[in-house]
């Protein structure tokens, strides 16, 4: 059963970044810094990519210190995401391109990682009172849940081809 929840999470982890890689990849330049719901476009698909970073890391310090993080630090800056405030910092395409491969790559080898044991103790987070298991189900939530924001931008300026992604990771 392990063995089988395990592939499930990896599984959906893959399809959920690639309902995310759709929106970023289609997305006109024209329309990167322009306003979806709270946040820019840019900055919607960077909240998704860090929150799921941090999530996948399991502590924010370490997090930090990651070495796509140290190499990327004029990226992060100061980590305005993890602070109560509206973030005005915004991000390139080709970054968040970048970042969703790096957590596509983390989401895999977490995954992997995963004992029986670390699936059912808790999230290491005090504001997620569940398992890990259910902070990866969480956290998938969460990617689809801006994955389909981003997608329905897109839909209301145009007709992007964004595809449905079931389970894996597919090329548009």
């Amino acid at each position: 059963m392990h063995d089988t929840i395990k592939q499930l999470l990896a599984n959906q982890y893959e399809a959920a970044l690639c309902a995310l890689s759709f929106p970023v990849n289609e997305c006109p330049t024209d329309q990167w810094h322009q306003p979806v719901a709270n946040h820019k476009f840019c900055q919607a698909a960077f909240h998704a990519l860090i929150n799921t970073d941090m999530f996948l890391n399991g502590r924010i310090e370490t997090q930090k210190a990651q070495p796509f993080h140290v190499e990327n630090a004029d990226i992060f800056r100061d980590y305005e995401e993890f602070e109560d405030r509206i973030p005005v910092l915004t991000y390139e395409m080709e970054f968040i391109t970048q970042y969703l491969a790096h957590c596509r790559a983390k989401a895999a080898q977490t995954i992997a990682d995963e004992t029986a044991e670390s699936l059912v103790a808790d999230a290491p987070f005090a504001h997620l009172p569940f398992s890990r298991t259910e902070m990866h189900l969480h956290t998938i939530r969460h990617l689809q849940h801006h994955a389909a924001q981003l997608s329905l931008k897109l839909r209301q300026t145009g007709d992007p081809n964004i595809p449905w992604a079931k389970s894996g990771w597919r090329e548009a």
